[in-house]
């Protein structure tokens, strides 16, 4: 994992902490109704981008490293 990996949160993690299904945060994003990340669609495919900054600044809750 490089540097820029080890900032960012995954769909499925961001989902488990927020006690959310990962359709949920997805669509959030997509609608841009959460403020943690963005959703970008390239060739018909969604990428998502969750920071764990932001995660942590608009939710209130920590992410445990490892």
């Amino acid at each position: 994992m490089d540097m820029q990996d080890s900032n960012r949160l995954s769909v499925a993690t961001a989902a488990r902490l927020m006690g959310a299904s990962e359709q949920f945060i997805r669509v959030g994003l997509q609608q841009k109704e959460l403020p943690f990340g963005f959703a970008i669609k390239m060739s018909g495919q969604w990428t998502y981008v969750i920071t764990k900054q932001k995660f942590e600044e608009h939710t209130g809750i920590k992410v445990k490293e490892g």
